[in-house]
């Protein structure tokens, strides 16, 4: 097949997609098509600029691109065409056009998704999300795994798959891993990713055209399932009627449903009973908190993926410091980056300090992080429950039971939070600690007083004193 300059065109849509906005628009003006074979083509390019800089840092990407359309190809060269300006439209590719167009059609299918079965879209999964490059740590081994099991045999392993914890500690990250494992594996099976949103236009939307029952029997022709963010179902009682139906469509036809919220189905109290239950059908796992060392090593892979080399101290200062979300370290990981991409500013402990602030983050100032960090492994569990029921004037072994008494309530869960965040204990460690209880119930426990902690200044105030007498 001898190339052409329709294929030119193709191959430009699929760099637009694969090269950074920034260098596709930098280096990548107006192409044409110069002389072509059936192994290989030569472009022409506007300037000598543009000729050495494509064929030095992005010929790899170039031939890429090009030989997904053309597999025969073998050599491509880049000359200057002094007629480039002069050409007819038809003859010339304006890549800034191109990336235009492409970004727009991707934002679109972002939106909209792109059609499974007639009439069910599934929203875009992103390439990046892999269960191979997701960093298991103790907060997360048992939902990876039943993912893992999952992939592997849809539809057998566990059904449903139900994932639940907070905001922005890997929830999408596993949903979407698991989606792209079984398209890659089982490239016949139809997966649908979507999120309760979505599938709640989608409903309404049915209604509105009378089409309820067409839309029920689009969803019987999938054969995996994937549903984020179902608590946002919430009071929508007929949206729930129809999920309902639907559940039980593919669950009888054998069909591998995964699901995700931020709370045990149990919890979800806006929705119907029938519909918890059958969402605790197969297997409920929950993501966490990472611990440390997870977000040390979380840092360490994405700024591999960036090829970006980050200094050891800032980040084992990042990992000390962003503690609760997933996201915030990609947040402030994306700045680093940026400033030195845009100023050359290289990462240090001060600058990461300042972002956090912008985070509202409490950081360790610079020039109390070594003599904190030293203080805190001082500190051991023994000190923080000694410093708890001396301020609090309670038993220590009233503090480690599990009665319910609310004068315990309090001073129990200051000792949970501070363990958790400032001594870094992962929460099935803490609950062997207080009298064998199960990471979820410490889980609540220290979300409980977060949510105290923003309403009662004096319980802050309390918390702050025991830091102080502790040093950490």
């Amino acid at each position: 097949m001898i190339f052409t300059f329709a294929h030119l065109e193709k191959s430009v849509e699929i760099m637009s997609k694969n090269i950074r906005k920034q260098d596709f628009l930098t280096y990548f003006k107006r192409f044409s098509l110069m002389a072509s074979s059936e192994t290989s083509v030569t472009i022409g390019v506007i300037s000598s600029f543009h000729q050495d800089n494509l064929s030095k840092k992005f010929y790899d990407e170039i031939k890429s691109a090009i030989v997904t359309i053309v597999p025969t190809i073998e050599v491509i060269d880049f000359v200057v065409d002094d007629t480039i300006e002069m050409r007819a439209i038809d003859e010339v590719i304006d890549c800034r056009d191109t990336q235009k167009t492409t970004e727009k059609k991707t934002k679109n299918e972002a939106i909209n998704g792109v059609e499974i079965v007639e009439g069910v879209n599934s929203r875009l999964v992103s390439e990046r999300y892999q269960l191979d490059n997701f960093i298991v740590g103790p907060n997360t081994q048992l939902a990876h795994a039943a993912c893992d099991a999952v992939a592997r045999r849809p539809g057998s392993s566990y059904n449903p798959l139900y994932i639940y914890g907070n905001v922005g500690l890997g929830k999408t990250h596993l949903l979407q891993g698991v989606a792209n494992t079984i398209r890659s594996k089982q490239k016949d099976l139809r997966v649908v990713y979507t999120t309760a949103d979505k599938f709640l236009t989608d409903y309404v939307s049915s209604i509105k055209w009378r089409s309820v029952d067409k839309l029920r029997e689009r969803y019987r022709q999938i054969d995996v399932l994937v549903l984020d963010d179902v608590q946002f179902l919430a009071g929508k009682k007929q949206t729930q009627e129809e999920l309902y139906n639907i559940f039980n469509i593919l669950y009888e036809a054998g069909k591998q449903i995964i699901l995700s919220g931020d709370r045990p189905p149990r919890e979800l109290t806006e929705l119907e009973a029938r519909l918890q239950s059958r969402f605790e059908w197969g297997i409920t796992v929950d993501v966490s908190e990472p611990d440390y060392e997870t977000r040390l090593a979380i840092i360490g892979e994405k700024a591999r993926a960036r090829e970006f080399l980050l200094p050891q101290n800032v980040a084992e200062f990042i990992a000390e410091n962003v503690t609760t979300n997933v996201r915030e370290i990609e947040w402030i990981l994306n700045q680093i980056i940026a400033e030195y991409d845009l100023r050359g500013t290289p990462p240090t402990i001060e600058n990461v300090a300042m972002r956090l602030s912008k985070l509202s983050i409490r950081s360790l100032t610079p020039s109390m992080t070594t003599s904190k960090s030293i203080r805190s492994t001082h500190c051991s569990y023994e000190d923080l429950i000694q410093a708890v029921s001396g301020h609090f004037g309670i038993e220590i072994r009233a503090l480690l039971s599990e009665d319910r008494k609310k004068e315990n309530m309090i001073p129990r869960q200051v000792a949970m939070y501070l363990l958790k965040n400032k001594l870094h204990y992962t929460y099935e460690r803490i609950g062997n600690i207080f009298s064998g209880r199960n990471h979820t119930a410490v889980m609540y426990s220290v979300k409980k007083l977060e949510e105290v902690m923003k309403k009662n200044q004096q319980v802050v105030y309390e918390l702050n004193v025991i830091r102080d007498k502790l040093g950490i």
